[in-house]
């Protein structure tokens, strides 16, 4: 890990992100372990998900991967770091972390029939109950082998916890910092 990441990431989480990180994957060695280093403030976290698949097809096909986050790891960034076993999580010095609950802005525009005004709101709660579960389902991949339960990130989620990368190592949300 302490070598040159194969891949460095720095901004937004977003496509732009995704056909970087598709491109320098496609440039980098094929074999040996691949480090991918993020600096980010967060972003899409549809992507962060869709980067983070792309990583565990690689691992379940046998290649070691880490990751490494610098500086900042915000939001998708953390969604991104999720998709990678505590064992193979590392932080610079004096990076932190930010956990938070997903973010929806909409306004709901009732018009026309009652039905219809009824469907209308149904989508959108139905939106809503699906993103939840798939952030649930993302809180519990961040803390799967460490010492934080899901229960703490849901309380923490709300207020935005930022996490140093000392005490990500102490709760065990990452293998080392360095």
């Amino acid at each position: 890990i302490k070598s040159s990441p194969q891949i460095r990431l720095v901004g937004g989480v977003n496509e732009a992100m995704y056909a970087e990180f598709r491109n320098q994957l496609s440039a980098a060695p094929t074999e040996g372990p691949l480090v991918i280093a993020i600096t980010t403030l967060g972003g899409n976290p549809e992507i962060a998900r869709a980067m983070a698949d792309d990583v565990r097809l690689l691992r379940e096909a046998g290649r070691p991967i880490c990751f490494l986050g610098k500086a900042a790891v915000y939001s998708a960034g953390a969604t991104f770091m999720a998709g990678f076993p505590v064992s193979h999580r590392f932080l610079t010095k004096n990076t932190s972390i930010l956990i938070h609950e997903r973010q929806i802005s909409r306004t709901i525009d009732l018009s026309g029939p009652l039905q219809s005004c009824t469907a209308q709101l149904k989508a959108v709660l139905n939106e809503i109950e699906h993103s939840i579960r798939i952030e649930d389902e993302g809180f519990r991949q961040i803390v799967d082998g460490s010492d934080v339960t899901f229960e703490t990130v849901k309380e923490k989620a709300p207020d935005n916890w930022y996490i140093g990368s000392e005490e990500a190592k102490e709760l065990g949300l990452i293998a080392d910092v360095i």
